[in-house]
């Protein structure tokens, strides 16, 4: 019997829209025998490569310590909302601009399918600094589902 094993690889950050993607995932897509990959880029990482303003090192050490704090309150996180839903796998840090390094990761896991949440950009946001979901659809090498979350101010939907 082949192999069914899949590996989903979802991204995380402490955002709502994260929330709903692996929610979603969870819901809907989840099979027992999925392996799952929680993936996370932490903002300074992005902040610390490209800032010739933080050339003070209190600064630099306070902002590395917040950012390992809510990287730890993130992961601890995710790590009920896996054991809530039964769902097995592990959480990957990764470093770089958020898309490229996502990226990144998902060709050293090797997985099957990303499942991203949107912020919803607006068009004139997104044309000047792109987006973090429209990276990963136009440069994964395996199917990308974006998530939209109901509630972003983007959505289309009916007025009564």
């Amino acid at each position: 019997m082949a192999n069914t094993t899949r590996t989903i690889m979802i991204a995380i950050d402490d955002s709502d829209h994260s929330e709903y993607a692996f929610d979603f995932y969870a819901e809907h897509i989840y099979k027992p025998e999925d392996r799952i990959v929680l993936v996370h880029v932490p903002e300074y990482s992005n902040i610390l490569s490209t800032s010739s303003l933080l050339t003070d090192p209190n600064i630099v050490s306070e902002l590395l310590k917040d950012m390992e704090e809510r990287t730890r309150d993130l992961v601890e996180k995710y790590s009920i909302k896996m054991r809530e839903h039964n769902v097995s796998g592990h959480v990957k840090q990764q470093c770089g601009k958020p898309g490229e390094a996502i990226i990144e990761a998902s060709r050293e896991e090797g997985i099957t399918m990303l499942i991203l949440g949107t912020r919803g950009m607006g068009l004139v946001r997104r044309t000047f600094v792109g987006s973090v979901s429209d990276y990963c659809l136009h440069h994964s090498d395996v199917p990308v589902l974006i998530c939209r979350h109901k509630t972003s101010k983007h959505s289309k939907g009916h007025h009564s």
